[in-house]
């Protein structure tokens, strides 16, 4: 059954740190693959599950970048490996999907976690605007193709990294790809988001009857390299940083910022749940619409509307020409 969109009696919360969360849980003999693992959140993800025995995959565009960065976690109980992936590039990932189905290993926990933020307006090869096109169809085609993995060792969880954003834009129906209205790259990455949270809700509801469950995460607030494309002077405009680069005390640290994320994928309690937005190491609850928290507490109801993930499911399918079987 689907789980209610409700705070549960959780150990942990925003100041928790993923090695936190995880402690006491043994990944020895399970696999992890996490995109864009090798920075950032996805690199404290990748190390705190690697410490709990996972092995790890971590697709990556630049792969030789990518063990470089990764090279300090060699002593870590569990192996990291790394794999060619471009996420704006379907050829890319329908290679890297059919690459690793014919290893014939399964997967226990999939983190879509690589993503790009605000950026200026970009245009891939199919002419789709790049943000919804790396951050959700990238991944829809990916989890798709890796489903036969997913489901084959009695489950697995995925982990599909949203964000506060989600709360900027719905899914534009009729403008997905900015054809019609001028670019605005914060409604194109709030677009996105909504659509990796509908993407976990439609997942969960096609997946539940193979234990695949599927959560949507807000990690929170983190400055990580996600922000390469804002200039300092727009950071201190919206209150991010001061004049000086020092970080808004109301930021987490990315020990933090990776704690829900790990604690979606591992925690016990979330056994029997799924199709839910997390936040804080919780299940998040609705917005307040109005109060003061709205803009940065909660999902709103757009995020995890049922009929709209399941009309972003058939256009994701018409769009990358990749069905679930």
């Amino acid at each position: 059954m689907s789980t209610p969109q409700l705070a549960i009696a959780s150990a942990f919360n925003k100041d928790s740190s993923a090695s936190e969360v995880i402690a006491g849980v043994d990944l020895t003999g399970k696999l992890a693959v996490v995109t864009g693992g090798y920075s950032g959140l996805g690199l404290e993800t990748a190390r705190a599950l690697a410490a709990a025995g996972a092995s790890v995959l971590v697709p990556a565009r630049r792969p030789e970048h990518a063990l470089t960065e990764l090279a300090a976690l060699a002593d870590l109980p569990g192996k990291i490996e790394v794999d060619a992936l471009d996420l704006g590039d379907l050829a890319s990932v329908k290679v890297f999907a059919q690459r690793f189905l014919d290893g014939g290993k399964s997967i226990d926990i999939l983190i879509n976690n690589a993503a790009i933020m605000a950026c200026p307006e970009t245009r891939l090869a199919q002419d789709w605007e790049a943000q919804f096109a790396t951050n959700h169809l990238g991944h829809f085609a990916m989890t798709l193709l890796l489903y036969p993995a997913l489901a084959a060792n009695g489950g697995a969880r995925v982990v599909s990294l949203s964000s506060t954003g989600h709360k900027l834009s719905p899914i534009r129906w009729d403008d997905l790809m900015f054809t019609k209205d001028d670019y605005n790259k914060w409604i194109a990455y709030g677009q996105a988001k909504t659509a990796n949270s509908l993407f976990a809700v439609e997942l969960d509801a096609r997946g539940r009857s193979d234990n695949v469950r599927a959560f949507a995460v807000h990690p929170g607030g983190i400055m990580t390299p996600l922000q390469r494309h804002l200039p300092k002077e727009e950071m201190i405009a919206m209150g991010w940083i001061d004049e000086a680069g020092t970080v808004n005390a109301i930021f987490k640290n990315t020990e933090q910022g990776a704690a829900t994320t790990v604690w979606a994928a591992t925690a016990p309690d979330l056994e029997g749940h799924g199709g839910v937005y997390c936040e804080d190491c919780n299940i998040a609850n609705s917005t307040e619409v109005g109060s003061d928290t709205a803009r940065y507490q909660g999902v709103d109801a757009h995020a995890v509307d049922a009929e709209e993930a399941r009309k972003l499911w058939a256009l994701s399918e018409l769009l990358t020409g990749v069905s679930a079987a």
